[in-house]
């Protein structure tokens, strides 16, 4: 993990986020979520309305050990704050087990997880934090202006 918060920017600068919404499941901070009229649900490709699921740091206590919120998911129904996504932010994301290089292209897959872009998919990040990854490890990552992958 490359941080202890899901946002990886500028203090100066926070991006925008929604918190009017209640999430439709046990998430994870880090997952991708669309955002619904009134619920936050997980993502399992890209598409229209596409969030990133902020941790609450409200809730921490300092340590990061297994009370902390980026470890401990959000429980269907609680008011989730989710991150919009411009390019060139930089985030901690979940992503499914694999190994990746630095500068990969990535897509949002099961779970909400990003994995490895494929010919015809839509970009929506790049690895910053390459190496071997166990599924839902938070890697560091820039949001991509997003394209079709050639």
């Amino acid at each position: 993990m490359a941080g202890n918060r899901i946002y990886r920017g500028h203090v100066e600068r926070q991006p925008r986020s929604v918190s009017d919404k209640t999430v439709a499941g046990a998430y994870l901070p880090g997952t991708f979520v669309v955002e619904g009229a009134t619920t936050l649900t997980q993502a399992t490709a890209f598409g229209p309305g596409l969030l990133l699921l902020s941790d609450r740091d409200y809730y921490s206590l300092g340590a990061l050990d297994s009370s902390d919120p980026l470890k401990v998911p959000y429980a269907a129904g609680d008011s989730g704050v989710a991150y919009e996504l411009n390019p060139n932010d930089r985030f901690n994301a979940a992503v499914a087990a694999a190994t990746y290089t630095f500068g990969q292209e990535l897509t949002v897959g099961a779970a909400g997880r990003l994995v490895a872009a494929a010919t015809g998919n839509v970009v929506v990040a790049l690895c910053r934090s390459p190496g071997a990854k166990a599924a839902g490890d938070l890697v560091d990552v820039t949001i991509a202006n997003f394209y079709t992958k050639p």
